[in-house]
């Protein structure tokens, strides 16, 4: 009888204790924020001269974020959790912050300060050597960056793989076996497509878009874009950064863009391509703002949704019949090209094309492995950081057949290793992938999906995805959530069985993936 009494007290007290740890939770969620705004203030409008300070709060607002995490009350109410009977969703929310907790309990704050500002101030150091193709300039604070998260790795786990322990940080529902399975999936299907499409004879309209562009009409266009695909500007806005990136939540959610003159299509694909990522933020639950439901599954699943938007609505031939009048109102020397055209410039497979963000859809793929081989052998120590921009030209080479002659356009052209983001680069031909997957399911059950975007008309898509994707915030882990929005296991067959439809169509190839 002592026994169930304690029981019936036990229960009684879970919901304050659910209560309690939903209140920490909001907080750490409140300063990432913060930081979130800071982070995009400094891409975006901070004068050049702000690094120092901006360095300093960025780190003071990690090292606050962790010390809420990692408190002993935080792991109190956990173990007073453990047992206790919860609803689905109160257990998806444990869950969750137990993960967030234990991984962040096992690092010292001081490293977690250490590697905000040193990535912060790498952030500064990768703009400038870029800008000057000056990779040596650049190779100190990598180095550091390297370093530090080789630390941070050991002290999560230092019996395990370090690279896998990082991978982690952005899928920790997915194992790297399965991301490195769909990588070398790919790699192997795609390397002979891509052979087969150089010695095919198609002569597709590759040079619809030549020519001089001006920027702020191009900035025209991707408002226009925006508009098109429903954007809510009350909740967002554009601007322009040297990397294309989405910062915020669902009450505020802000896409960059940038634009080069000779390129406007480029300019077009990262607007749709963050266009997919803002959308997924403004779509989660309002009312859950600072807990797991209120917050996007991982990167593989985010990064779905702006190749769902880039790939299978923004390069196809039914979105052009909608944008084609618009772009030759802004560029009236595109006037006698037609939807055809517009299609097969922006689906074409480039011969030698050396930036990921200005990559065709197959090609890609290679980028996303010469950066996760390096990446990887790097944490590993494998790799040294000095032989990187040889060891890259090498890869590219074997896997594209294509050598950059400058660091600005080979090594440097990423951001993500100036923000110490290492195990991140899988999860994009991940995303992908699950793209296709979820875009075959939403035209199964979409009545005449693809004329509904000819017409300009994305209220059902936006409403599917809205359904099996947004909503749920990160309750279900990502095979789950693929599975059921889906009914499928997560695999690559969608996104082959695309490749095969489109570009055997394109290229007039016979393809059997």
């Amino acid at each position: 009888m002592a026994t169930e009494a304690t029981d019936t007290a036990d229960d009684a007290d879970a919901p304050d204790a659910y209560e309690a740890l939903l209140d920490r939770r909001r907080r750490w969620s409140a300063v990432d924020s913060a930081s979130g705004v800071l982070g995009w203030d400094q891409q975006v409008m901070m004068p050049e001269g702000g690094t120092p300070a901006r360095s300093k709060q960025l780190s003071t607002l990690s090292s606050v974020t962790h010390e809420i995490l990692t408190d002993e009350e935080t792991g109190d109410l956990l173990d007073e959790l453990a047992d206790a009977d919860l609803t689905d969703e109160q257990a998806a929310v444990v869950r969750e912050i137990r993960r967030e907790y234990e991984r962040a309990a096992a690092v010292d704050a001081e490293l977690v300060e250490e590697i905000s500002e040193a990535s912060t101030e790498a952030l500064g150091a990768w703009e400038e050597a870029r800008a000057e193709d000056d990779f040596e300039a650049f190779a100190p604070y990598l180095e550091r960056n390297v370093e530090l998260k080789r630390e941070y790795a050991a002290q999560i786990d230092p019996d395990r793989d370090p690279y896998e322990v990082l991978f982690e940080d952005y899928e920790p529902c997915l194992p790297l076996s399965q991301a490195e399975e769909i990588l070398t999936e790919l790699r192997e299907a795609l390397v002979p497509v891509i052979d087969a499409i150089r010695e095919s004879d198609a002569d597709l309209a590759v040079d619809t878009f030549e020519g001089t562009f001006d920027t702020d009409e191009q900035e025209a266009l991707s408002r226009d874009v925006l508009d098109l695909v429903d954007y809510d500007w009350d909740r967002g806005r554009l601007d322009v950064s040297s990397h294309p990136f989405t910062s915020g939540n669902q009450f505020d959610c802000r896409i960059t863009t940038r634009f080069d003159e000779s390129d406007p299509l480029g300019a077009v694909g990262s607007t749709v391509h963050e266009y997919g990522h803002a959308q997924y933020n403004l779509g989660l639950p309002e009312a859950e703002f600072g807990t797991p439901l209120g917050e996007s599954r991982d990167l593989s699943v985010h990064e779905s949704q702006s190749r769902l938007w880039e790939n299978h609505v923004g390069r196809s031939r039914a979105f052009w019949e909608q944008l084609l009048p618009t772009f030759q109102e802004r560029f009236p020397s595109t006037a006698d090209a037609t939807v055809q055209d517009a299609y097969e410039a922006f689906s074409q497979v480039y011969e030698d094309n050396l930036i990921r963000v200005e990559a065709d859809e197959l090609t890609y793929h290679m980028h996303i492995v010469v950066r996760f081989e390096i990446e990887r052998d790097l944490i590993r120590g494998d790799l040294a950081v000095e032989d990187v921009p040889e060891v890259w030209n090498d890869k590219y080479e074997e896997y594209l057949g294509i050598r950059p002659e400058t660091d600005a356009e080979g090594c440097l052209q990423d951001i993500h290793w100036s923000h110490a983001n290492f195990g991140y680069f899988p999860t994009y031909s991940l995303g992908s992938v699950m793209a296709a997957q979820l875009f075959a399911a939403a035209e199964e059950e979409i009545d005449d999906l693809e004329g509904k975007i000819a017409a300009g008309e994305f209220e059902d898509l936006h409403a599917w995805l809205g359904e099996h994707v947004h909503q749920h915030g990160s309750r279900y882990e990502t095979n789950e959530l693929v599975k059921r929005a889906t009914g499928e296991d997560f695999a690559a067959d969608d996104f082959l069985a695309y490749v095969e439809a489109k570009y055997g169509d394109l290229y007039d190839l016979d393809l059997d993936l």
